[in-house]
């Protein structure tokens, strides 16, 4: 009996320590703790934020994503014209250059998803196929997190921010 729940008690932290990590990986690109914000029920937008890092010598470029939660995405930035801080679909995707690290995070990169199914709520789970010019086509799970936060915060913890995934009068993006 004791030898059961031992092993019972291995594979739960195995597990627990394999879910909080929640990092995926395509080809030379690891993509980190994929989240999105928790929605208002009626806000038809949200946003999708994670790490991409280039471990391979050539560049690479995330081109796409999609998911079933959303009728549409879209890869964004935010600019700031003449002090308003807009926000624009990135042309040609998001360059991840070899060796480097790119954040998607609220008010620079991020994934947009338009036309949401449902609303976004803390706790869920999203699948997203993520797409990149050389590294292909890899699934990726969306962790629903709390509204409330500005900005990611660092790996393994909560965070989120209020609304639908965007504040139009956010401080300027930050270049990785």
């Amino acid at each position: 009996m004791k030898r059961i729940l031992g092993i019972a008690a291995a594979l739960a932290l195995f597990g627990a320590g394999t879910a909080l990590a929640h990092g995926f990986k395509a080809g030379a690109i690891e993509i980190g703790h994929p989240w999105a914000r928790a929605t208002a029920p009626s806000a038809p937008n949200g946003g999708a934020y994670l790490s991409l890092t280039n471990t391979g010598t050539t560049e690479d470029r995330l081109v796409g994503a999609s998911t079933p939660a959303a009728e549409k995405t879209e890869l964004h930035t935010h600019l700031n014209e003449n002090g308003v801080m807009k926000m624009r679909e990135v042309a040609g995707g998001i360059p991840v250059p070899a060796g480097e690290a790119v954040k998607l995070a609220p008010g620079g990169l991020h994934i947009m998803l338009l036309g949401l199914k449902q609303p976004l709520v803390k706790g869920a789970h999203i699948p997203m196929t993520l797409r990149f010019e050389k590294a292909g086509a890899v699934e990726v799970e969306i962790a629903i997190e709390a509204a409330g936060q500005a900005a990611a915060p660092a790996e393994g913890h909560s965070m989120g921010a209020a609304g639908a995934g965007h504040t139009h009068n956010a401080a300027p993006a930050q270049k990785q």
